[in-house]
């Protein structure tokens, strides 16, 4: 039985380490909508500082923003500085390595939503 158990206990945890999710450093090409509905694109970068966090600048519209981001599981998150206001956007990291995110700043309603897709 404990035989069993076991081989049960390292299948989970294989399959947990195969699923493991990555974000690649690199441009990004970024397509959202924002809290209104409208739409934008632009681009973004992302520079890793260790295996879970790292630095991501975008560029949309003409508008850049920096923020510091963080990678747990599939889950990506980043806070960054948008003018006057603070904001966070959480990504699901998806097996292709694009990110699909839901964003939001401090003193506005409702949230936006946002793909990254690496740039070729």
């Amino acid at each position: 039985m404990r035989r069993f158990l076991f081989s049960i206990v390292v299948a989970a945890v294989t399959a947990t380490a195969t699923q493991a999710q990555t974000v690649n450093a690199g441009k990004y090409t970024v397509e959202g909508t924002n809290l209104d509905g409208s739409s934008y694109s632009g681009t973004a970068e992302i520079t890793l500082a260790s295996e879970t966090t790292c630095v991501i600048e975008w560029d949309t519209a003409g508008v850049k923003s920096t923020g510091v981001c963080m990678l747990n599981g599939n889950a990506f998150a980043a806070a960054y500085v948008l003018g006057d206001a603070l904001g966070l956007v959480v990504y699901k990291v998806n097996g292709d390595g694009s990110l699909d995110g839901t964003w939001t700043i401090t003193g506005k309603d409702g949230s936006g939503t946002e793909t990254l897709t690496e740039a070729n």
